[in-house]
C-alpha cells in the first residue's frame, strides 16, 4: 500500500497472522449478520470486532462492544488499520459509518479509492460528511493540496489533525473510536448479579412425618411437612395398599383359625360322647 507509515511497511493482506499486532487493527462490520430479514443479528453494522483466525473466507471474531465470539463471512466486514485506514470501504458505506450516532465531527478516514487501486480517499464528517482525494506523486509522497506534500499517510493524518489547512475542520478521532469499549472493562461496569444465600436446613425444627394411611391422610391438606405433595400422595397410597394386604391376610389367618378351631371343637364333642359311651357301658 505505500508509504503509509514512515517507520512501517504496508500491513499484509491476511491480518489473521498479525493477532499480536497492534490493537487498532480490527474489523468493521459493514451489514447486519444474519440478515434482519432471517434473524436477529450476532453483528452489527459498524460494530468493532478483533480477529481470532481466518478460517477461508470467514473469519472467527470477538466483538469489542459485546465480547461475543462467533463467525462472520468476509464480504461482511473491512479490515482496518491503524485504526484509521479502511481497506474495501466505498463512498456510501463511508458515509455511512461516520454517520453513525456515536460518531462525532471530525471523525474520519482514509480509505482506497473505488477508482483506481493504489490511491486513496479521505472522509470527514462535518455538517455532512465530505471525501477529499489523496494524491501520490512518483516519489511515493502524499497531498492533498501540492503546496503540502508528506513523506507518509500517518504525517498527513498528524498534519490535520492540527490543523484543518483547507479541510472542512480538524481531523478528531478515527471513525468508529467513540464505540469501542473494551469487553473487559463493560463487564466491569456492569452490577453484579444479585446473590440469594440460601438459609441451612434445620432438621430438628421439622414436624413428625406421619407414617399411617390415616395420619397421612389428614395431613394431605397441610403445608407442614417437608414432604411434597406428590411424595406425601404415594405414600399414602403406599400405606393404605399395605393396609388392605395386611387386612386380606390377618382376614384368611383368623379364617383358618376358625376353621382350625371348629374342627377341634367337633373332634372334642365326639371324644365326650365317646366317653358318654363309655362310661354308660361301665357304670349302667
Amino acid at each position: 500500500m505505500g508509504n503509509i507509515l514512515k517507520s512501517t511497511t504496508a500491513p499484509p493482506d491476511n491480518i489473521a497472522s498479525r493477532q499480536t499486532g497492534p490493537e487498532s487493527d480490527f474489523l468493521a462490520v459493514l451489514y447486519d449478520y444474519p440478515s434482519t430479514d432471517i434473524s436477529e443479528p450476532i453483528f452489527n453494522f459498524g460494530e468493532k470486532l478483533r480477529v481470532i483466525s481466518d478460517e477461508g473466507g470467514w473469519w472467527r471474531v470477538l466483538s469489542l462492544r459485546t465480547g461475543r465470539e462467533n463467525y462472520i463471512p468476509g464480504k461482511c466486514v473491512a479490515k482496518v488499520y491503524h485504526g484509521w485506514l479502511f481497506d474495501g470501504v466505498g463512498r456510501e458505506k463511508s458515509e455511512e459509518l461516520l454517520q453513525l450516532p456515536e460518531t462525532k465531527i471530525g471523525s474520519f478516514m482514509i480509505r482506497q479509492s473505488e477508482t483506481k487501486k493504489g490511491t486513496y480517499s479521505l472522509s470527514v464528517r462535518h455538517r455532512q460528511v465530505k471525501h477529499y482525494r489523496i494524491f501520490r506523486l512518483p516519489n511515493n509522497w502524499y497531498y492533498i493540496s501540492p503546496r503540502l506534500t508528506f513523506q507518509c499517510l500517518e504525517h498527513l493524518v498528524n498534519h490535520y489533525s492540527e490543523n484543518a489547512d483547507g479541510l472542512c475542520c480538524v481531523l478528531t478521532t478515527p471513525c468508529l473510536t467513540q464505540q469501542f469499549m473494551n469487553h473487559a472493562e463493560a463487564v466491569g461496569t456492569q452490577e453484579a448479579p444479585v446473590v440469594r444465600r440460601r438459609k441451612q436446613f434445620d432438621w430438628r425444627s421439622v414436624k413428625r412425618v406421619p407414617l399411617t394411611a390415616e395420619e397421612t391422610e389428614n395431613t394431605l391438606e397441610t403445608d407442614d411437612s417437608f414432604l411434597s405433595y406428590g411424595l406425601r400422595q404415594s405414600i399414602a397410597s403406599y400405606l393404605s395398599l399395605a393396609e388392605d394386604d395386611s387386612f386380606s391376610f390377618t382376614s384368611n389367618n383368623m379364617k383358618k383359625n376358625r376353621q382350625s378351631q371348629a374342627v377341634s371343637d367337633v373332634h372334642d364333642r365326639k371324644s365326650i360322647l365317646s366317653l358318654r359311651d363309655d362310661y354308660s357301658e361301665d357304670y349302667t
